[in-house]
């Protein structure tokens, strides 16, 4: 599946809150998750190789599994 990470997102890894996580980071997250995603859910507690606990916000589109939002713990 494509994983299509939003302007915002790639915008918020840049904040503090979201230091040491990539996109690698993110796309791994994401593929990860089983299952179609019809609406925007918050999936949480995954683990970039930084060490850093994240969550995301992601949905299921036409071209593939868009990622809306990063929340850095």
């Amino acid at each position: 599946m494509r994983i299509i990470v939003t302007e915002h997102a790639k915008k918020r890894l840049k904040d503090l809150r979201q230091e040491g996580i990539t996109i690698a980071d993110i796309t791994a997250a994401a593929s990860n998750i089983p299952g179609r995603i019809p609406t925007a859910t918050r999936f949480r507690s995954f683990i970039a190789r930084s060490g850093r606990v994240f969550d995301i916000v992601a949905k299921d589109i036409p071209g593939g599994r868009l990622v809306i939002t990063i929340i850095g713990k």
